[in-house]
């Protein structure tokens, strides 16, 4: 029994010694950084990294730069309703409706076997995308409705028109929430993760960087005003440093050359733009469409109203 307490007391003396070198490295660390930001010590007492390194800290802050920059735009494809007109109200309608199929269908369930009749279930709304094409072609397919109602049997070129200008525009719909989905999925989510996995790897390796230099600075400065005494193990102290600083700095470089030598930044770029190219292509392929035959209404009606004018 005794020994194990001498072996447990030694384990105890190993952890608390490792410790406290830690919390003193760390300290010492912080002591040197401070004094680094007030500027009392001299440029030559900083440990000059490798311009290799240096080049490449500036290139992977120029490539973390330019994803945060588009993803500040680009994140809006996350949420459908980026383009929605804020001042349709729907939502009140919605979720009555909502809550009309829910109840409906909880009565249908639950009032079996019961005096209370039992309502069928019935099958839940149909979703309604909140786009601006969306928007467009339903406001257009209720304006043409409206018209149609009300023309007596007769043909009416307002009406017919917007009726085209609504089928349009379902198509363009169609097609709006096909480019999200694709967005998402090809640009996106990718460029989301490079950022988050392999450029932050590199950013941390080089904050590892960043505290070793500190601590190998730090070092030095005690081997400086160390006694006599302590001149042997403060020198040891610099050498490990020294040692701990080449190893994280090579870390580092790999990391970064890495992160830069990526493809894939470029081939989720390039499916953005495919994405893009195909949207905008069927919206400017159906809008020529149905601008030509509403052209040809508007030629008409024109004509049909100066002659009515001649008379």
């Amino acid at each position: 029994m005794e020994g194990w307490k001498n072996l447990q007391n030694s384990f105890t003396n190993i952890n608390l010694g490792a410790s406290a070198s830690k919390i003193a490295k760390g300290f010492n660390s912080s002591v040197q950084a401070t004094r680094e930001r007030l500027g009392t010590v001299a440029p030559e007492e900083i440990t000059e990294l490798p311009q290799e390194y240096k080049d490449l800290e500036a290139r992977v802050d120029a490539l973390r730069d330019a994803h945060v920059a588009l993803l500040k735009i680009t994140s809006v494809y996350e949420t459908e309703s980026y383009d929605y007109p804020v001042q349709i109200q729907e939502s009140i309608s919605e979720l009555s409706t909502s809550i009309g199929y829910g109840i409906t269908n909880f009565a249908a369930t639950n009032l079996k076997g019961t005096n209370l009749p039992a309502p069928s279930p019935v099958v839940p709304p149909a979703q309604q995308h909140k786009t601006l094409p969306h928007a467009l072609g339903r406001a257009s397919t209720t304006a043409a409705t409206a018209i149609s109602s009300t023309a007596a049997g007769a043909e009416d070129k307002l009406g017919k028109a917007l009726g085209l200008y609504a089928e349009g525009w379902e198509k363009i719909a169609s097609a709006r929430v096909n480019h999200d989905t694709a967005v998402r999925g090809s640009f996106l989510h990718p460029w989301q993760q490079t950022l988050s996995t392999s450029i932050n790897v590199a950013v941390k390796a080089r904050q590892a960087v960043r505290v070793s230099r500190l601590e190998l600075d730090a070092a030095k400065q005690s081997l400086k005003n160390a006694n006599p005494a302590r001149q042997e193990q403060a020198r040891l102290e610099v050498e490990n440093a020294e040692d701990d600083l080449v190893q994280k700095t090579e870390v580092a470089i790999t990391l970064m050359k890495t992160v830069l030598e990526n493809p894939e930044p470029i081939k989720n770029l390039n499916e953005l733009a495919k994405a893009q190219l195909v949207y905008f292509s069927t919206a400017a392929e159906s809008l020529s469409a149905l601008q030509g035959e509403i052209e040809e209404l508007s030629v008409a009606a024109e004509g049909e109203y100066r002659k009515s004018r001649d008379h």
